[in-house]
């Protein structure tokens, strides 16, 4: 189910409504650990074993991360929870793509070599759920959160619906003690809920299945395309994958919100930073913030002289790549990234660049190009859409659609722009009660007749 689609509303609609009117709080965990699996079964019941193993084998080992325990038995708790997590991830995720890269490799070295390949359908949101269900182990080991003894709750951090297929990374010690209070129905914030729930299905069904009418037959049809409608795609897209994902992440948070829950922020106006280093303190954070927490520190972060800061850098971000995916296009992403990253701080460029208006072009220049890799189907086709970009094509067509396109996407970033300076969901959710209620009916009115028809997966479904 989509959030956008009217099944999820009344899915969502039938939750909400029993689960306020059950009055014990087990009771309510069971309604939404039994909704949650519902919701993720839609796509694929046979996927559900894969998530009900990484939460049988992440809590027993929960368990036994105790520290009165040998030291060697923890790492060996461990090691299984990586190695198992992981390896799921790894097989149905990044078998093939290694596999074709070993045999590439060896065809290199003048050796024959037929990779063995699995036919397998990627499960969607397992590189969340199974980066959720590490923090717990990972935090267990050092010692820094308490064992969950509930099978339940921990079953519900691993599986809670709104967050399930696309994030936000929700971390066992921001989700796990929330489930030990019975959310109250008073404590709600709900015209903060609504607003955002609102904002983020208009991201979705107004902008970006709006741009994505114009983006996805430019990027099918780059070399026939002038300099000028390439760079108009590659923007566009930009503004398609934040509304796009950032708007996933906005009805998340409020249908979440509204069951008494609370996610953690995932974007920040990252549209709007001045420097890449800054970019990644506003996009997806609560990956990037994953990665710097379990793995970034660990490796030294910056604490082992500046060489080693910058390979660890490097390194965390040609990780990034690949999570989003197994494929060349997505390594050199991140490839790009890590390297912006390591210039910045190099050369002292990320601070001053954040005091200046050409801070914000400099970001807005690469994360537009290096959109480029992450959009295109291979490298080929990201270089040759590169060129047309610099004015190596030849191409004249003018694609059809594309004013609309530009349209919407600059009238969402007039809108972004206002809301980063006023604040309009923190003003519109202060709004009194009844004038509040007349205009959210009213803009919902207003909205839907001109949300894209027809119902387009979230991009991040794919990772």
């Amino acid at each position: 189910m989509i959030f956008t689609e009217l099944r999820f509303l009344l899915f969502f609609g039938l939750v909400f409504a029993c689960h306020w009117a059950l009055r014990g709080a087990v009771a309510r965990k069971l309604l939404l650990l039994g909704a949650s699996y519902g919701f993720y079964a839609a796509w694929d019941p046979r996927f559900l074993a894969l998530i009900l193993a990484s939460t049988v084998v992440d809590f027993l080992i929960g368990l036994g991360l105790n520290d009165d325990r040998p030291q060697t038995f923890r790492r060996a708790l461990l090691a299984l929870s990586l190695t198992f997590n992981l390896g799921l991830l790894a097989v149905f995720k990044y078998f093939n793509f290694f596999a074709d890269a070993l045999g590439a490799l060896l065809a290199t070295l003048g050796l024959e070599a037929s990779p063995a390949s699995l036919d397998l359908i990627l499960p969607v949101g397992i590189s969340f759920y199974t980066f959720q269900t590490l923090s717990y182990t990972i935090d267990r080991y050092r010692g820094q959160l308490a064992v969950e003894r509930s099978p339940l709750d921990f079953a519900l951090f691993v599986g809670f619906f709104p967050q399930l297929v696309a994030g936000p990374i929700v971390r066992a010690a921001e989700f796990l003690p929330q489930l030990k209070h019975k959310p109250l129905f008073w404590s709600v914030s709900w015209r903060a809920a609504l607003v955002l729930f609102l904002f983020g299905y208009a991201k979705k069904a107004l902008i970006a299945d709006r741009v994505a009418a114009f983006v996805d037959p430019a990027f099918a049809a780059a070399p026939e395309l002038g300099a000028l409608m390439l760079w108009l795609a590659a923007a566009l897209y930009f503004v398609q994958i934040y509304c796009d994902f950032s708007g996933y992440s906005d009805m998340a948070i409020a249908c979440a919100a509204l069951l008494g829950y609370r996610l953690p922020l995932n974007f920040a106006f990252p549209i709007l930073a001045r420097s890449v280093t800054q970019f990644w303190r506003r996009w997806h954070i609560s990956l990037s913030s994953w990665f710097r927490d379990y793995l970034y520190i660990p490796l030294g972060g910056n604490r082992s002289g500046r060489a080693r800061t910058y390979v660890n850098l490097a390194l965390v971000f040609l990780l990034c790549g690949l999570w989003h995916g197994a494929a060349w296009t997505f390594v050199i992403w991140g490839a790009l990234h890590g390297a912006a990253l390591v210039l910045e701080r190099a050369t002292g460029l990320g601070p001053r660049l954040e005091r200046t208006p050409l801070g914000l072009a400099w970001t807005l220049f690469l994360a537009t190009c290096a959109w480029v890799f992450f959009r295109a189907a291979d490298p080929s086709q990201a270089l040759q859409f590169l060129a047309g970009m610099f004015g190596a094509g030849s191409g004249a067509d003018v694609p059809a659609g594309w004013s609309t396109a530009a349209w919407a996407g600059g009238l969402f970033l007039g809108c972004h722009a206002l809301n980063a300076r006023f604040g309009l969901e923190q003003r519109l959710a202060r709004v009194p009660d009844l004038p509040f209620a007349l205009a959210y009916g009213a803009t919902w009115a207003l909205l839907l007749p001109f949300a894209a028809s027809g119902y387009q997966p979230f991009i991040y479904f794919q990772f």
